[in-house]
């Protein structure tokens, strides 16, 4: 086995860390600084049109409270293994966050949050993470769902409930299948171990989560001046979504795919095009890149630990 030294080791760690961050900084500004969609000009004039210092600052409000209630299901997912403080959970969720920012559907955020614990916890890192995303992918099928019915879209509900039933008796059928030591009937046992109080507080959180982030999206709208029926607006939002949800994408292009979906419904509403695609660049500027932001700050702090 090749033996490196400590120096070139701290030298490596270094070099990576300036990768992570320095590419999630060039990502975020080629993707600000080159999108031919993006009118600044009916941008600003809309901005000091309705500028409100309380306005701004409700939204930025919304934008903490989003990552926040990411951060205490985090923190109540972990509590599983060992308790760990708020501060700790911040560090491991954002600092994570900015490592997957340039990686397919954040896998990057799985390896981020495993080089903060004990080698010896790292399938089960993974496996926390896997449930605290996937709660959030659930509420985006159950309410995006609801949101396509209201939305006059009832024959591809009735495909999306049909197909979910046909896995669901697929799955059950071979829950005893195996892939790799792996089986559905193990993944199960392995989710009813946690207990049921982890579970039933991280649901919660996963809906104020949602909550948050899709009334931060009304808000926005409201702010441009586009005036729908609150029902008909929730629920393309959430209709939103539930699609982009479902498209394999990279952190850094998350606003290109939600703003190309939130195009097709909100053109259908009337809602001109520009608007929607910035409406989605600031929620992807607000959610994603300021926190990557503070988390580059944890990347460029983060110490390997010795005990692996």
């Amino acid at each position: 086995m090749i033996s490196i030294s400590h120096k070139a080791k701290q030298f490596l760690v270094l070099l990576i860390k300036l990768l992570i961050v320095g590419g999630a900084f060039y990502f975020i500004y080629s993707q600000l600084a080159n999108n031919a969609k993006l009118d600044w000009e009916k941008f600003i004039f809309l901005f000091q049109k309705n500028q409100s210092i309380i306005g701004i600052s409700f939204i930025l409000l919304l934008s903490v409270l989003n990552r926040f209630f990411e951060i205490l299901k985090w923190q109540n997912l972990v509590s599983y293994l060992r308790e760990i403080t708020l501060p700790e959970a911040t560090k491991q969720v954002l600092g994570a966050l900015t490592a997957g920012l340039f990686t397919p559907n954040g896998v990057g955020e799985y390896a981020g949050k495993v080089l903060f614990f004990e080698k010896i916890y790292a399938k089960k890192i993974i496996f926390l993470n896997l449930i605290c995303n996937g709660i959030q992918l659930i509420l985006s099928v159950f309410f995006g769902t609801i949101g396509l019915w209201i939305l006059g879209y009832g024959f591809w509900v009735l495909v999306i409930l049909f197909s979910s039933f046909a896995l669901w008796i697929f799955g059950f059928g071979l829950k005893k299948f195996k892939i790799k030591g792996y089986s559905i009937e193990k993944l199960i046992y392995k989710i009813n171990e946690i207990p049921k109080s982890i579970h039933q507080k991280n649901i919660f959180l996963a809906v104020c989560r949602y909550m948050v982030f899709s009334h931060q999206y009304y808000f926005l709208f409201l702010a441009f001046d586009v005036n729908l029926p609150y029902l008909t607006m929730m629920a393309a939002i959430a209709s939103v979504y539930f699609l982009a949800s479902s498209l394999p994408t990279f952190q850094f292009l998350d606003f290109a795919v939600k703003g190309s979906v939130a195009v097709y419904f909100f053109g259908i509403l009337g809602v001109n095009e520009w608007i929607v695609v910035f409406i989605s660049t600031l929620m992807w500027f607000l959610n994603v890149v300021l926190p990557v932001i503070i988390g580059s700050y944890y990347v460029l702090n983060f110490k390997i630990k010795t005990e692996q």
